[in-house]
């Protein structure tokens, strides 16, 4: 068996962060905002704002609402939002019940709040979503309307104790490979066509898909009856929150999005506390939170499962991302819990506007196909630098630990073929330019980590090899490969230990890296 320096007695810190890392802080408690949030911060970063609502209410039955399951109740619940918004504010509340709903639009000064057993469920009609101009995966596009949005908007905040239902199902396509055979008939015989291995809700869905050279972006539609024959493709992010302030996430559950869960985009001081969110493993980018080009937020308290990645920070992509220039940065994500993902904590693969600034700490990833998750490509640009991580706790993670992918592909961990990595990474070094992504000055201290697939991968660009990466602090148990550092520069990995039948340590094209006091270089 290969080690490198013992480094033990990590298991009291994964006791005092399962017990710590408790999911009930109130809006009240986020509201005064506890200093011990800000302890020890490595940056300076002023304090999240939160909102705060006058003591003016209504109830959505009183508009209309009704909890049969089949009433559509969006004209009642936007009615409701209107009124509350026009009387300067206040709270619109969701009593117990069953709600079916098109699209909600959040206001001004409102909070949305949720009783005990009150379940929103959005309609899986298609025709109730329009056709917006928005931004997806980084770039600029058409997209169906969101379930839940707002835009342009201050001091919102959705609160309480219910559950979002986004009706997903109906919209995401679904790979054969992700399913069991039972599981497969059953959603063919449902409807729907098959191509490929993969299921699509209608032809028209299908359509969308073959309109797509490159992620989810079509190319060649045209006409207003083009865009509306694929309209099942466009699958909305299930929150979307545009350039605004003053925004409360809390207590929530968000499940069975179309697309991504929650996507916070371009806004400032927005705090995600004490929130759930489940996605199907198999749910197509099914990722649970997509924080991009935000300024001053909070994540803290949360549980998320997710289809995709898990918990993510972006800035848009390639020239779209360069051009709104806003860097996403001055983030804590702190106490949150990972069951499934493809990452739990992840930066890109768009982040084309930079990424700076973030502390995450005490966080626990339960079975994620990577731990922590850093991932771009060459044409991207951007500069990811400033990123701390302190006390993150993983099991079971069948790549790695710990990943630098500066080829990503846009497939998930272990879905892509190492011929196909290899292939990438033969195409000739172009020159550094305003398109060449750039990874530096991270900081990562007391992991752990039981049965991991790879313990790390550094995988730089050879014109932009990853830089300023310390490491410290580590224990990686029970992994079937060491680490592998390609591609890098002024890597220190102190006090760590890593348990491996494999190869404890593999280094090339590196300059500079030293491992336990001891420097390895073009090896």
């Amino acid at each position: 068996m290969n080690t490198f320096i013992v480094k033990l007695g990590m298991l009291a810190m994964l006791v005092a962060l399962l017990t710590s890392c408790s999911h009930t802080a109130s809006t009240q408690q986020i509201s005064r905002t506890e200093n011990s949030i800000y302890e020890g911060l490595p940056f300076d970063m002023p304090q999240v704002e939160q909102p705060s609502f006058p003591d003016y209410s209504v109830n959505i039955k009183d508009f209309g609402a009704k909890a049969d399951g089949k009433t559509l109740n969006t004209q009642a619940i936007n009615d409701a939002i209107k009124e509350v918004n026009a009387k300067g504010g206040g709270k619109v509340i969701i009593p117990e019940g069953m709600w079916l709903t098109g699209p909600i639009v959040l206001l001004d000064n409102v909070n949305l709040y949720t009783e005990k057993n009150a379940l929103v469920i959005f309609t899986d009609d298609f025709n109730a979503y329009p056709i917006i101009e928005t931004s997806f995966e980084g770039l600029e596009t058409r997209r169906c309307q969101s379930p839940i949005s707002a835009r342009g908007v201050e001091n919102i905040a959705i609160t309480g104790h219910g559950v979002f239902d986004g009706s997903g199902d109906s919209w995401r396509p679904v790979k054969k490979g992700k399913m069991t055979s039972s599981q497969w008939n059953k959603l063919v015989s449902s409807g729907g066509v098959v191509e490929n291995n993969v299921w699509y809700p209608t032809p028209g869905s299908l359509k969308g898909a073959k309109a797509c050279k490159e992620f989810n972006t079509p190319e060649g539609i045209e006409t207003e009856e083009e865009w509306n024959e694929i309209r099942p493709w466009l699958r909305p992010v299930l929150l979307n929150i545009v350039k605004s302030k003053k925004v409360l996430l809390d207590g929530v559950t968000f499940k069975n999005s179309p697309a991504w869960c929650l996507h916070p985009l371009s806004c400032e001081h927005i705090t995600i506390n004490n929130v759930k969110v489940f996605n199907p493993w198999y749910s197509q980018n099914g990722d649970a939170l997509d924080l991009e080009s935000c300024n001053y937020a909070l994540i803290t308290n949360n549980i998320f499962d997710a289809g995709d990645d898990a918990i993510c920070i972006k800035s848009g992509k390639d020239e779209d991302g360069r051009k709104r220039g806003e860097p996403c940065q001055n983030v804590i994500v702190k106490n949150n819990i990972v069951l499934h993902g493809h990452g739990g904590f992840v930066v890109g693969s768009e982040m084309s506007g930079g990424v700076k600034n973030i502390y995450v700490s005490d966080c626990t990833f339960l079975g994620t196909d990577v731990g922590l998750r850093f991932k771009s490509t060459r044409g991207r640009g951007g500069v990811v630098e400033n990123i701390h991580i302190d006390r993150i706790h993983m099991i079971d993670i069948p790549h790695e630990a710990l990943l630098f992918d500066l080829f990503y592909g846009g497939k998930g961990a272990g879905e892509e073929s190492e011929e196909d990595l290899a292939n990438r990474m033969k195409a000739s070094i172009p020159p550094v330019t305003e398109e060449t992504p750039a990874f530096r000055d991270i900081y990562i201290t007391n992991i752990t980590a039981n049965n991991i697939g790879r313990a790390m991968f550094f995988n730089g660009l050879p014109e932009m090899p990853i830089r300023n990466i310390q490491i410290k602090d580590v224990v990686i148990n029970d992994a079937q490969t060491g680490i592998v550092i390609s591609q890098a520069e002024n890597v220190t990995i102190d006090n760590t230990l890593v348990e491996t039948e494999g190869k404890a340590l593999d280094v090339k094209d590196s300059k500079n890296v030293k491992v336990n006091g001891k420097t390895y270089q073009d090896e």
